[in-house]
């Protein structure tokens, strides 16, 4: 019971049971298959079904509301870290301090001879 119904098979499920309603002379001695008892499991699944979507319906807006943070957070970082550069310079132990690479940490690129084949 841990992986979800699909929906074609809940659809089959709610058509028998609605197709039930047709039979008069339906009767047993199963207490879990009794009209009454399917009832119940039919209104509580609807029931806990519309939880599931408003909850759902929750969760995105937070998820959406947390993205939107993490977002307006991260261009904040990136501000304030021009700010640091340009107030205290690109080579500067500030900028370092805030994650930014020294100037004069960086290694200048090398130019790589492309080796001709002698054919």
């Amino acid at each position: 019971m841990n992986r979800r119904l699909t929906p074609a098979l809940i659809n089959q499920d709610v058509d028998a049971y609605n197709g039930l309603t047709a039979i008069d002379s339906y009767s047993t001695k199963r207490s879990n298959a009794t009209p009454e008892a399917l009832q119940q499991a039919y209104q509580t699944m609807l029931a806990q079904q519309q939880i599931e979507t408003e909850k759902l319906a929750l969760y995105r807006a937070a998820s959406d509301a947390a993205r939107l943070a993490e977002w307006e957070f991260h261009n904040a970082v990136l501000a304030m870290k021009e700010v640091v550069k340009g107030q205290f310079g690109s080579d500067s132990n500030e900028a370092q301090s805030v994650g930014l690479k020294k100037k004069s940490d960086r290694k200048r690129p090398v130019r790589q001879r492309v080796a001709v084949a002698a054919g």
